[in-house]
């Protein structure tokens, strides 16, 4: 049906620009029977809630993923160790053949392509997580790398990894094509174009990746990247900015700095910050200049963000949503795309995650390279006029390895306030390697491991004025 029909622009004789408008938007439902309308609502309400609805487990806060992931994980715990070698050696197994010798069942296109035939960078990372893994399977090797605070961390982090990843492959299609996103995109894009100069359709994404697991919300990010949804610099915005560690992990880190009496106004601040220091990177290199506003080749352009004239913004969103529903996957189709999700991350992401978060953690626990790199903090944060400025400075760099080292290293500082910033500044970095950021550079976003660096400084420098002043602001220690 005419989506103009009905309205004062049907009557009206059309301008070539409304013309192309009106030709655009041909084909969209915008009087749906009530099939197609439950076709959009109870599919994009139950990935609403399993995504972003917090709810209260034994006293704490989670979302329903969470406690879908958390049972997984131990279900899976007495064998996870096991489970990521195999995984972890198969996939290096594999890359080799595929890579090296190009066999038919390899070939561009297929799974067997998709999965294993990768760069030789990436090549040799797979083939290096393997001996790590293999190391760690039979206790041998050097300390440095099966200790239980390098290789033994890592092995203990992936297998909560894949319990989250393979909840979320399975689930994530609810946000994504049912029409939910297409919906809230259009209500708000006239918010987030000037705010963070994203599409609209970001919004629900920003959320899931600020509320919900911040790997989840990386895998989100890349796979709206890969399907034409956003541009390669869009695309980087959202999953270097916008990942953050869920609702609880925010609380654990507050209660390992002592802090956690404040979380109300631990969370406001640091929410508030994302906000802000987000508005300011997406105007300064690399984020505004390096990347292009280009879609990922293979599939090209396929949001449309075309505006009708003479219709309601809600009943266009409406239409929009609902169109989009019809085409989305039927449950046999759900669960082929889940498979194939969880199969491309278990096989691609999780042996660079095992390497590229080992080796970080190594360079953190036995080289001093985080304590040189943060010695320009010592000054800095003595400017700001934070206390026992020597002491935090190295928090301020060692999160680029792991999430928890900032809160290792700032347990014992004295000061409530500087602890209660380091916390803040810990979870809005989070491009840690061990898992973000290893995520990040496994996908098909045009994004190395050196952009990773600068953004994470520039963010740190960026985001530790406003946490001191809001702090100073709003609390009272």
């Amino acid at each position: 049906m005419d989506i103009y029909e009905n309205t004062a622009v049907a009557a009206a004789e059309l301008t070539p620009e409304e013309e192309a408008r009106r030709e655009a938007f041909k084909g969209l439902i915008t009087n749906p029977t009530a099939k197609q309308i439950r076709r959009f609502i109870i599919p994009s309400a139950i990935g609403i809630f399993i995504f972003l609805c917090p709810i209260w487990v034994d006293g704490n806060m989670t979302i329903p993923l969470g406690v879908i992931s958390n049972w997984c994980a131990a279900f899976i715990k007495p064998v996870a160790s096991h489970i990521i070698f195999g995984t972890v050696v198969f996939s290096a197994i594999m890359s080799l053949i595929c890579t090296l010798g190009k066999p038919g069942f390899a070939q561009e296109g297929k799974l067997a392509g998709r999965l294993f035939s990768t760069t030789p960078i990436f090549l040799a990372i797979r083939c290096i997580g393997a001996v790590v893994v293999t190391l760690l399977e039979f206790g041998i090797g050097p300390d440095w790398i099966t200790s239980a605070d390098t290789g033994g961390t890592m092995l203990s982090l992936m297998g909560t990894l894949i319990a989250w990843f393979f909840a979320a492959s399975f689930l994530i299609p609810l946000l994504l094509e049912y029409g939910i996103m297409d919906y809230v995109g259009t209500l708000v894009r006239g918010a987030l174009r000037p705010l963070f100069r994203l599409p609209g359709r970001a919004a629900v994404d920003l959320l899931a990746s600020w509320i919900g697991n911040c790997n989840v919300g990386v895998v989100l990010t890349s796979t709206q990247y890969e399907e034409g949804y956003y541009t390669a610099r869009e695309s980087i915005i959202i999953a270097s900015c916008f990942s953050a560690v869920s609702l609880p992990f925010c609380l654990v880190i507050a209660a390992m700095l002592k802090v956690d009496q404040y979380f109300i106004p631990f969370y406001g601040i640091l929410s508030l910050t994302g906000v802000l220091s987000v508005v300011i990177m997406a105007r300064i290199w690399p984020l505004n200049g390096k990347y292009k506003d280009e879609y990922y080749a293979p599939v090209g352009k396929q949001i449309n963000e075309i505006e009708p004239v003479g219709i309601k913004k809600t009943h266009w969103a409406f239409a929009q949503a609902v169109t989009k529903a019809q085409t989305g996957p039927t449950f046999a189709e759900l669960m082929r795309k889940g498979i194939e999700m969880f199969m491309n991350i278990v096989f691609t992401l999780v042996p660079v995650t095992m390497c590229v978060g080992t080796f970080a953690l190594i360079l953190s626990r036995y080289t001093p390279v985080f304590d040189w790199i943060g010695l320009p903090f010592k000054y800095y944060l003595t400017l700001l006029g934070v206390d026992e400025a020597a002491a935090a400075a190295p928090g301020c760099v060692v999160g680029f390895a792991d999430q928890f080292i900032p809160c290792i290293i700032c347990a014992n500082i004295v000061s409530v306030k500087t602890r209660f910033i380091m916390g803040i500044l810990s979870l809005v970095q989070i491009i840690y390697m061990s898992e973000v950021g290893s995520i990040m550079l496994a996908s098909k976003m045009p994004v190395k491991i050196w952009d990773l660096v600068i953004i994470f400084l520039e963010k740190t420098v960026i985001a530790l004025p406003i946490i001191v002043l809001l702090t100073n602001l709003f609390m009272n220690f």
